[in-house]
């Protein structure tokens, strides 16, 4: 099994990269089975934290709007990153998000890794659950914050420690780190004429909106102004 790698984390405000943000990246750095360094940042996701994800996590507004843009938070990790593969739990989902943003950015990012629930799932076919809360009560791993970014990179790199330590004789292929695939579009950003008939519809409906209009993207922007004149109508000139 590798040695060195990236244990990664993060929480956004949804599920799906294309349509959803992230809002934190927590990573670690190993080297011989042992952490040297770390990374961790709020990002700043242009809209408001949904209220579920407040009560998980404990981002606030107030918090999120502390944050790096994503670009540059992205940008951040993947220098720290370097060259080494990148550890997670559910570690497509990470990827998911990160690479969105890179994509959207102009950056690099293709990374080889290992899934800790992957692994899980693999060698313990019995478990009723194999979440990452789940399986850090199995093994009586400390979470720390559940559900905050590098807390929960720190226990996947704890859990997957366990889980060689355990399994790594019976079933070294379950260990054999593979590339990551996301296919990824990148996103256009809002056209000048969107912008402008947007803020006229806001105005004109004295709607106060949350997200900033310059950085929503071509499709976000297209799916709120038909949200927009569905509910409200058209302006009427």
């Amino acid at each position: 099994m590798i040695s060195d790698y990236i244990a990664l984390d993060v929480e956004t405000t949804g599920l799906n990269p294309a349509r959803d943000r992230l809002l934190e990246i927590g990573a670690v750095k190993v080297q011989d089975g042992v952490i040297c360094g770390s990374y961790e940042t709020l990002v700043d996701a242009g809209i408001p934290v949904p209220a579920r994800i407040q009560e998980l996590t404990g981002i606030t507004d107030e918090m999120r709007r502390s944050g790096k843009k994503a670009a540059d938070a992205v940008r951040g990790f993947l220098e720290f990153r370097g060259l080494l593969p990148v550890v997670g739990h559910n570690v497509s989902f990470d990827y998911g998000f990160l690479k969105q943003v890179a994509v959207n950015a102009g950056f690099a990012f293709e990374t080889e890794a290992l899934d800790t629930l992957k692994i899980a799932r693999a060698v313990l076919p019995g478990l009723a659950s194999r979440s990452l809360p789940a399986l850090c009560a199995y093994y009586r791993i400390d979470p720390g914050s559940a559900h905050r970014a590098l807390d929960d990179a720190k226990s996947a790199h704890t859990l997957l420690q366990k889980l060689w330590g355990e399994f790594g004789g019976l079933s070294p292929e379950a260990f054999l780190q593979k590339p990551l695939n996301y296919a990824v579009k990148k996103q256009s950003p809002i056209t000048n004429s969107q912008k402008g008939y947007l803020k006229d519809l806001l105005k004109y409906h004295k709607i106060e909106l949350d997200a900033r209009v310059e950085e929503l993207t071509k499709s976000e922007a297209s799916r709120l102004i038909d949200g927009i004149i569905l509910r409200y109508g058209k302006i009427v000139r």
